[in-house]
């Protein structure tokens, strides 16, 4: 698992594996768990995120990317806007940091892909019928682009 520290959201990589173990191909999606506070409220601490490597990356996506300082830190941020030599990325908790207002625009390749879809897992002390419904409804969604979050995001 990797460092963690509470002003960024990190994730921690887990058989998201680019190469296969035999060298071949790179894999289309992989997993990453989610550590940190920035993506709050869209992704919380503990949340599995499905992502898809490679692509388009519009404004507004969720994104996993190396961090431009410390290159085997995933971080997850929201693709705010495009700019000369990258996107400039932005954490949904304005108040948590760790985005590109403390290392500015990020390098297209540094972009490892856009979250797909979000798991989060029961937690521990979730054990009423009321709260299992809770969790069964909203345990497992699809992550989407979200352009007005990208828009407000920029006013920043």
């Amino acid at each position: 698992m990797q460092e963690l520290s509470q002003d960024s959201e990190h994730v921690s990589e887990r058989e998201s594996g680019r190469e296969s173990e035999h060298g071949g191909a790179a894999k289309p999606f992989g997993w990453v768990e989610v550590t940190g506070p920035s993506m709050v409220p869209t992704l919380y601490h503990g949340d599995f995120l499905v992502v898809r490597f490679g692509g388009r990356v519009r404004a507004g996506d969720i994104v996993v990317l190396r961090h431009p300082f410390q290159q085997d830190l995933l971080v997850v941020k929201r693709a705010a806007e495009r700019r000369e030599g990258g996107w400039w990325v932005l954490g949904d908790n304005s108040f948590a940091g760790g985005d590109s207002t403390d290392y500015g625009t990020v390098p297209h390749d540094l972009i490892l892909g856009r979250v797909r879809f979000r798991y989060r897992p029961l937690k521990p002390g979730q054990r009423s019928p009321l709260a299992l419904v809770r969790w069964a409804l909203s345990a497992a969604r699809p992550v989407f682009s979200d352009r007005s979050a990208s828009r407000r995001l920029r006013a920043r």
